[in-house]
């Protein structure tokens, strides 16, 4: 005959939240000219500018990284003539990580200057570069919860919790989130101000415990 232990299952959610210390910023230059070789001339003069001035402002090497690269015809629809080409287009875009967050936006509005009229600024992602620490104390936090849920069930029940049984880690936690918080960077007159608000990390536990 199978004995069935009595026991009490519940799940524990727990978040963490820190101030993130590292932002990845995506900068295109991109240039329009009558002819592919001053396209592509001119955009290398602008990208290696640009890269001078982030090298300037102490970002390493490592955090500098081409990601695209190309050149295109720059076509216009004229009515009887269909498409027709007009100049060349050549782009070189570079995946910036600035991990020194004392003043981002004077580093960022450094860049700009930099490659001038041919900058576009593309997407902006804050985070964190270690989040071992976060996500331990928000494991902590699930499994406070998780006990704190199991106490009272055990309690309800007229039992007392006795040795955990399992511990299942579910899949189903969202991962780091931004939530925002005034934190503004501190900004010169010629640079844009950048919020750095919150990096949250959440974990969800599934625990069993027996009950006594």
């Amino acid at each position: 005959m199978t004995v069935v232990t009595p026991s009490v299952t519940v799940l524990g959610q727990g978040s963490a939240s820190a101030t993130p210390d590292l932002m990845r910023v995506t900068v295109t230059v991109e240039v329009r000219r009558p002819d592919v070789a001053g396209a592509f001339a001119r955009a290398g003069v602008a990208a290696r500018a640009v890269s001078a001035a982030l090298r300037d402002a102490g970002v390493a090497d490592a955090d500098l990284s081409t990601t695209g690269l190309g050149v295109q015809a720059d076509t216009v629809w004229q009515e009887n003539h269909g498409q027709k080409v007009v100049g060349y287009l050549a782009s070189s875009t570079l995946s910036v990580t600035l991990r020194d967050l004392s003043d981002p936006g004077r580093v960022i509005a450094d860049c700009v200057a930099a490659g001038g009229d041919d900058v576009r600024l593309g997407g902006l992602d804050l985070g964190l570069a270690d989040q071992s620490d976060l996500l331990a104390r928000a494991r902590e936090a699930a499994y406070a919860d998780a006990r704190a849920k199991a106490e009272q069930y055990a309690r309800l029940s007229g039992r007392a919790l006795g040795a955990v049984l399992e511990v299942t880690e579910t899949p189903d936690a969202p991962g780091p989130r931004p939530m925002l918080r005034a934190m503004a960077a501190p900004a010169s007159d010629a640079s844009m101000p950048v919020e750095r608000g919150e990096s949250t990390v959440a974990a969800s536990v599934r625990v069993c415990w027996a009950l006594a």
